[in-house]
């Protein structure tokens, strides 16, 4: 499931003949990689970003169109951008959904779907000439961010080979295709020496990287580093910074990371989508490694690793759930007690074969079964939660506002998990590490006071 944020570049400083273009950017984080590598090439070309409507020649959109709501709010993102402005090109996974955006405004200047970059630019230089003789080092080597400066998402692949029924990413963004491993470290130790002190893995299948190029080797400083999860966190690992991987399916080999985080070597944190618990339910999903015994790989995990934080997301409501096996992912919650949990009710997406599945839930089933899972999970966060109080952490301070800090610790991802407030820290700055002492918690949050340097 994508959340949807809009961003507005700061404006960059440049005589006004200069052309400039608008952005705004919606859904996931892959797509906000996307965006970063669009203004990266916008700015290396000598391209001004707009922070407003008003100072730009044009605007390019990049869309989310997974779900209903993420489709209407990219509808209506083009929409107002098209009303301000009226000179806007498309992009992104709503463009890979048919012909839903010329119908919608027929006004747009071009539309192409996600990670096309090529595309994007050749709209842009047909509708807004780039300028003469740009000079490459207007753009740093870590590219342009729409990130804090101290952490930055690392994508490592696009795509995904699974065809989950309620999914249609796959028609979007196509097959996985492995970025090569050179590339990635590359990337990576850029963004460290740019000021980045904590990498965030993603991918639509991260645990698959690797597997469309038979774990092919590729090179880093003149060594070998084979094109897989494993090799590619333990060269991460060696810049020194936070490490953290996303969307890590529970294949087998998966085992292998924990190692890694138990010896400190990236971040002992990860996100796994299970999506469900109840056998049938993940057959009907399609979804892979459904057969694997979770709990007792999450048990074997904690002893590998027992400092490990585990989040996972899941949906309710899915065609043909019944009460019975609802509360069987409510036990399954119980017993595994994962540290972070996000939930939907399941929403029809266009496309997705599921919506065809015979005993939809009623709205107001999914509704409730909702709420009561996300019950279950906040007594389960507050308990954990509350045994941190009186502990030691270091955390990473993500900004500082009249005389309180917002941080997070290595349990925690920017945006989407809980946060740390600090107490009396108008002494520390954005991307700053510090040691805390939890003085208390809530269900979601903890509060601290900072330790003496």
């Amino acid at each position: 499931m994508s959340k949807a944020v809009s961003f507005r570049p700061a404006a960059q400083s440049g005589p006004a003949s200069i052309p400039r273009v608008g952005f705004v950017s919606l859904g996931c984080p892959k797509a906000l990689v996307d965006s970063e590598r669009i203004l990266t090439q916008l700015r290396a070309e000598g391209y001004a970003i707009s922070p407003d409507y008003a100072g730009a020649d044009l605007v390019v959109v990049n869309t989310c169109g997974f779900i209903d709501d993420a489709v209407e709010e990219s509808l209506d993102a083009i929409g107002e951008a098209l009303a301000e402005n009226g000179r806007v090109i498309v992009t992104g996974c709503l463009g890979a959904k048919g012909d839903i955006v010329k119908r919608t405004h027929p006004q747009v200047l071009a539309v192409t779907g996600p990670h096309a970059l090529e595309e994007v630019m050749q709209s842009v230089h047909a509708h807004l000439p780039k300028p003469h003789d740009p000079y490459t080092d207007l753009v740093p080597p870590a590219g342009i961010k729409l990130t804090p400066r101290h952490y930055a998402y690392l994508k490592i692949a696009e795509g995904c080979n699974h065809r989950c029924t309620f999914c249609i990413i796959p028609s979007m963004r196509g097959d996985l295709v492995s970025r090569d491993v050179g590339e990635v470290m590359q990337e990576a130790e850029d963004l460290v020496k740019s000021g980045v002190k904590e990498l965030l893995v993603i991918s639509q299948d991260t645990s698959a990287y690797g597997v469309d190029v038979k774990y092919r080797a590729g090179f880093w400083h003149g060594r070998p580093v084979k094109t897989r999860m494993t090799d590619l966190a333990r060269a991460l690992g060696e810049l020194g910074v936070w490490i953290r991987l996303h969307y890590v399916y529970p294949y087998p080999h998966v085992d292998e990371i924990i190692p890694l985080m138990a010896e400190g070597e990236i971040l002992p944190y990860l996100d796994v989508p299970l999506q469900h618990a109840s056998p049938r339910i993940l057959k009907l999903m399609k979804r892979p490694a459904n057969a694997e015994n979770n709990l007792a790989r999450i048990e074997n995990w904690r002893k590998a690793c027992p400092d490990i934080t585990l989040r996972s997301t899941f949906i309710v409501g899915f065609p043909g759930e019944t009460e019975l096996e609802f509360n069987e992912l409510l036990d399954f919650l119980r017993a595994a007690q994962l540290d972070r949990v996000g939930a939907f009710a399941y929403s029809p997406v266009a496309g997705a074969v599921a919506n065809a599945m015979p005993d939809a839930v009623p709205e107001g089933v999914k509704q409730e079964r909702l709420v009561r899972f996300m019950e279950v999970q906040a007594k389960i966060s507050a308990d954990k939660l509350q045994r941190k109080v009186g502990k030691t952490l270091t955390v990473l301070v993500d900004s500082v506002e009249d005389n309180t800090a917002v941080a997070r610790s290595s349990a925690a991802a920017p945006e989407i998990d809980g946060v740390v407030y600090i107490e009396g820290a108008k002494n520390l700055k954005s991307g700053e590490f510090c040691q805390v002492r939890i003085t208390r918690a809530g269900e979601h949050d903890l509060w601290a006071k900072i330790l003496p340097r």
